[in-house]
């Protein structure tokens, strides 16, 4: 097993916790690839996130709007 190109330990206070961290990681990665559930294509994914996303904006935006009509009127 090859080691993630860094520059001696970048980020990691020692070089033990940067290979840690590799091992975490190449574990994390090694359990998706093993998964025996189909893929989700990446064009559904964008589209649901995307949905999740508007759906914030807007109840933000009535949120503004509520709070603004709530405001009194000079």
């Amino acid at each position: 097993m090859s080691s993630l190109p860094t520059s001696d330990h970048d980020g990691f206070a020692t070089a033990e916790e940067a290979e840690a961290y590799d091992r975490w990681y190449r574990s994390k990665v090694q359990k998706s690839l093993d998964d025996p559930r189909p893929g989700i294509p990446h064009d559904v994914v964008m589209a649901e996130i995307m949905a999740i996303i508007e759906a914030k904006i807007e109840a933000q935006r009535k949120a503004a709007h509520a709070s603004r009509d709530l405001e009194p009127r000079s």
